[in-house]
């Protein structure tokens, strides 16, 4: 008996460097956004006291944010890392909804983070589209 497998999906040049493009910018957006909480910026604590949370934790969320930004832009962790980043901005979604932030703006802003995450990450690896095909 013998089985099949499939080979990995190959990568075009211009996919995957699409997909670190966009993996770059969403880096460069999350580390700001992740440096800021983790320097304790007033500014920053203050608006995180508006979403109801205590402004101590801050620094946690911001050491939480990139170190799942670490595994995402490591190549062997990526997928765990966009996982990780999956869950913080589930709860950056429920966060702004429970305190009624605009839906479209606010609230979903994340999930249009999400998604960006998720596409840089099909684009960029092979055995991402392996797992999750796009079927025609």
């Amino acid at each position: 008996m013998t089985t099949q497998t499939t080979p990995p999906a190959t990568t075009s040049r211009t996919a995957a460097r699409i997909g670190w493009i966009l993996t770059a910018l969403i880096a460069i957006f999350l580390i700001f956004d992740g440096v800021t909480k983790l320097l304790n910026v007033q500014q920053v604590q203050d608006a995180t006291v508006d979403l109801g949370l205590r402004d101590e934790m801050t620094p946690v969320i911001g050491i939480i944010l990139l170190v799942s930004l670490a595994l995402y832009l490591i190549p062997r962790t990526a997928f765990l890392g966009a996982v990780l980043l999956t869950g913080y901005l589930g709860g950056a979604v429920l966060t702004n909804w429970r305190v009624d932030k605009p839906l479209v703006s606010t609230v979903l802003f994340a999930v249009y983070v999400g998604i960006l995450v998720w596409g840089a990450l099909y684009l960029r690896d092979p055995k991402v589209r392996q797992v999750m095909p796009i079927v025609r």
